[in-house]
């Protein structure tokens, strides 16, 4: 079985998963209808469009705020929007188990969602930074104490801003293929010749999936390049790739590395595919990140949208998450009880202790794979604990 070790303010205690049924779902019941990309599990979303300093934002949420509970708050990456992004991930059942304890909020950049209308001709597209400035308004107008955010490349990346500008409102995030670095004239160069010999679906494509990718998962790349080309404006697509390839570098360091360094304060854990082009800009966040509230994910068997093709290994990931910040005091795998799972919201919990807890330790998650995979199961602990509120954890976990 898959064995974790998590840690609880009395100490260390073990998990042991055994495997009924595999954490990669079949791609090719996935993909067995395009339809699987935009439909939704239950008709409790609510639409909003939400004024802000620098325009509307379309907002699709789910619930209503719960105690101190965080409201969990997504971001999608470039040539999708929420539902292309997300949906895959939020409607796989032990998700949902999840998540039904929460406020759900996705947000779609400008001009992104379905149906939306084209921005005229001369439309200045937000910049980066005021992507970021415009989630506050999302906040305080379904009155979120702070959020939970998840986002994916560009989202990751406006996430991450968010969190550097407000960050009394970001109680945690969940990054997946974010490189926090802007593109340098070469890059620039790169991308424009690009531009002139590849129509936009195949370079978002060539954003999202890795080479390999695009060579042999044919049949996902060849949903994606329709729903692309078909559910998001082309002309507000452009707009909002121009404006994420302008985008500066990250201003983050690693505390102590640089004078006055400034770094995420919350809880982050990195997620990556180990066949994702992303791998490099995520490994090199890592490395600017406060090491004692970063986790690194690295995800065996997955590529460009660990959310789409591992959906399983990422929603037990999460929910590790989510318990190493109090967030959930309970929750039974049906792997494991063969029932059904429950779970506790965070006013059961003393939750600041176990945040406190949480951001005192560091974590590093890597998956690997094997060829023909029947992939061994390990995991290497290691732990200081010298001084109270000085403890080391770093746990690999090969899956």
């Amino acid at each position: 079985g898959l064995l974790l070790q998590e840690m609880t303010m009395a100490g260390l205690h073990e998990l042991r998963f055994t495997e009924e049924k595999p954490l990669l779902r079949g791609q090719d019941a996935e993909l067995e209808n395009l339809d699987v990309f935009l439909s939704a599990v239950d008709t409790d979303w609510k639409e909003h469009d939400i004024e802000t300093p620098y325009g509307l934002l379309h907002v699709d949420i789910r619930g209503s705020p719960k105690g101190n509970c965080p409201a969990i708050l997504t971001y999608h990456d470039v040539g999708l929007n929420h539902k292309l992004c997300f949906n895959t991930f939020f409607n796989y059942d032990d998700m949902q188990e999840i998540t039904k304890h929460f406020v759900v909020c996705h947000v779609d950049a400008p001009g992104q969602q379905a149906g939306a209308s084209q921005f005229p001709q001369g439309y200045q597209y937000p910049s980066m930074d005021q992507l970021a400035a415009m989630l506050p308004s999302v906040v305080q107008h379904f009155g979120f104490k702070y959020v939970i955010g998840i986002g994916v490349g560009a989202g990751a990346y406006v996430l991450a801003k968010f969190a550097l500008i407000f960050p009394n409102l970001v109680e945690g995030l969940v990054l997946m293929n974010i490189d926090p670095n802007g593109k340098g004239w070469i890059d620039w160069a790169a991308a424009k010749l690009s531009g002139l010999t590849s129509t936009l679906p195949d370079t978002v494509l060539s954003h999202l999936f890795s080479q390999e990718e695009l060579v042999n998962n044919t049949e996902l790349v060849q949903s994606y390049r329709q729903q692309i080309s078909s559910v998001v404006n082309q002309y507000n697509l452009q707009l909002f790739l121009n404006m994420y390839n302008s985008r500066r570098d990250l201003d983050i360091n690693r505390p102590g590395t640089v004078p006055n360094a400034k770094t995420l304060r919350c809880p982050v854990m990195l997620v990556v595919g180990d066949n994702a082009p992303a791998e490099e800009g995520v490994v090199e966040c890592n490395s600017k990140l406060d090491p004692t509230n970063t986790t690194f994910l690295k995800m065996a068997d997955s590529g460009g949208l660990p959310q789409v093709t591992q959906p399983g290994k990422l929603t037990e990931a999460f929910k590790y998450f989510l318990q190493g910040m109090g967030y959930i005091a309970h929750l039974k795998d049906q792997r494991l009880s063969g029932g059904t799972g429950t779970a506790q919201c965070c006013s059961a919990l003393p939750s600041a202790s176990m945040t406190r807890l949480a951001r005192s330790r560091t974590a590093s998650l890597t998956s690997a794979s094997s060829v023909d995979g029947t992939r061994p199961r390990t995991c290497t602990h290691s732990e200081s604990t010298e001084a109270m509120g000085q403890i080391n954890h770093t746990m690999e976990v090969s899956c």
